[in-house]
C-alpha cells in the first residue's frame, strides 16, 4: 500500500524498546556506522536475534547529521 508506514520497534510499557519482527527487548550493543569511507564505532540498541540496530532521532539528525557534513566539506 502506497505510504504505508513500516514499524520496526515498540515500546513496551516498561519503556524497553523492543523488535517488532523478533520479539525480542533491544539490548546496547556496538555498532558502527559508515558513511564516505569513514567508520565510526557507537553504542546503541540492537536486536539480539536479527541485528536491527535502533539510532534515535537525536543522534541521526544531531551529530550524526553534521558529522556527514563535516565529512562532505572535506
Amino acid at each position: 500500500m502506497a505510504g504505508e508506514q513500516k514499524t520496526y520497534y515498540t515500546i513496551d510499557p516498561e519503556g524497553r524498546l523492543k523488535c517488532c519482527k523478533c520479539g525480542v527487548p533491544l539490548v546496547k550493543a556496538n555498532a558502527v556506522f559508515g558513511y564516505l569511507d569513514n567508520a565510526f564505532p557507537v553504542e546503541l540498541p540492537v536486536c539480539p536475534v536479527c541485528g536491527f540496530v535502533y539510532v534515535p532521532e537525536e543522534l541521526a539528525m544531531g551529530k550524526v547529521l553534521s558529522v556527514e557534513k563535516v565529512l562532505e566539506d572535506k
